[in-house]
């Protein structure tokens, strides 16, 4: 009798062979334009800048809203307001190609135009209430201490962004799409028995119509504390999903509802926001001589907010590679977790080779570490093997 020893590496290749070779090359092509949209992303947003200060309509915003008074913190919602509503404008022929154009010509939406520009619009005046309100506050932390609010900005970003968590579930995503409870069945009666093994509400369980703006094969989970929940994108099911799929993609979600991944991620973006805005502080008054912002009077001005946003943009810009190494580092661990609570490495891999129509599975090292906020589908899918050998 011969006994066969299963093979990590031979299976991963299998795993990776079910995606015919014109698959992979268009989801190569497409993740790496993503790469250079960084860049083109980068430019349109200093070129909106840079026309939004040569017409000079911050400073005419605050003149009018300070007709007879000093009106701090009316004048930083006006003149977010006004930078955010015109950068939208002048930015929107770019966001048509990379939001939805791309997107068609690569078969990832099914959307019209319509509704696109429809949800970007409501996604545009609800930044604008959100980041109206963060601008307010940090320009009120630079009017009170001028040389130190920084050391108080990463704070107010990491408040500002659990509060966005905590309120997206129930006030913002039913906006945009339509959440119902899992329907009774194998599906809903796995994910439940699964919930209550590891701690997770089993009420908490949604299934949403993702396949009105997208594609991809997907899920996540959003919210914190009492709002938090894990939910399934439709397109899961429309591609044939089955139980082993099912409990391998919502462990994985389950898993950053359980380690709470997301405030480990709030609080470590709100120590890179302080030293972000630490290196804003620094450079602010140069990047300003240089984009030829010469009516703003130094960075407590409300008129130099796309100074601010210029700079704040290379900085995001220059540490992509470490925020896309915290996100994998995190999802890492969410697939760690679905490993060892659910045991269904074929069916989180299974779900990940789906994924690959919109994300190259195989990347260069140096590549992965920059660009992908995701570990690759082939390393993936090579834990779970690792782990399905071991186990």
């Amino acid at each position: 009798m011969i006994l066969q020893t299963f093979d990590p590496a031979a299976a991963t290749a299998a795993y990776l062979a079910q995606m015919p070779p014109e698959v992979h090359t268009k989801a190569t092509a497409y993740t790496q334009g993503g790469h250079w949209l960084l860049l083109w992303s980068f430019l349109v947003t200093v070129v909106a800048a840079l026309i939004i200060i040569r017409l000079g309509i911050l400073r005419r915003t605050q003149q009018r809203v300070e007709t007879t008074r000093p009106r701090p913190v009316l004048v930083v919602l006006a003149v977010t307001a006004v930078y955010m509503l015109v950068a939208w404008v002048l930015t929107l022929p770019w966001e048509i190609y990379e939001s939805w154009w791309r997107q068609k010509q690569y078969g990832l939406t099914s959307q019209a135009f319509g509704g696109w520009l429809g949800e970007s619009i409501m996604s545009t005046i609800i930044g604008v209430i959100f980041v109206g309100l963060f601008f307010a506050a940090l320009y009120a932390l630079m009017r009170r201490s001028p040389r130190r609010w920084w050391l108080w900005s990463g704070a107010l970003a990491m408040v500002f962004l659990l509060f966005g968590l905590l309120i997206a579930p129930i006030y913002i995503e039913p906006l945009f799409n339509k959440y119902t409870p899992a329907p009774n069945g194998p599906v809903r009666d796995a994910v439940v028995e699964m919930a209550r093994a590891n701690g997770v509400p089993s009420d908490k369980i949604f299934i949403y119509n993702g396949s009105k703006q997208s594609n991809a094969y997907t899920a996540n989970v959003s919210g914190i504390a009492g709002t938090a929940r894990v939910a399934m994108s439709d397109v899961m099911f429309l591609k044939d999903a089955d139980l082993a799929e099912v409990r391998g993609v919502v462990g994985h979600e389950m898993g950053h509802y359980v380690r709470q991944h997301a405030l480990w991620g709030a609080l470590a973006l709100g120590v890179l926001a302080t030293l972000a805005f630490y290196l804003v502080s620094k450079f602010f008054p140069a990047t300003s001589r240089l984009l030829g912002a010469r009516d703003v009077a130094g960075i407590t001005d409300p008129a130099g907010l796309p100074v601010l946003l210029v700079l704040v943009s290379v900085i995001g810009l220059i540490g992509t590679p470490l925020t896309n190494t915290l996100a994998r580092t995190i999802e890492a661990d969410a697939d760690r977790f679905s490993l060892e609570h659910v045991n269904e490495p074929d069916g989180l891999s299974k779900a990940l080779i789906k994924t690959m129509e919109y994300r190259a599975a195989t990347p260069g090292a140096v590549e992965e570490i920059i660009f992908y906020d995701h570990p690759s589908v082939s390393l993936r899918v090579r834990r779970a093997m690792d782990w399905k050998a071991a186990h």
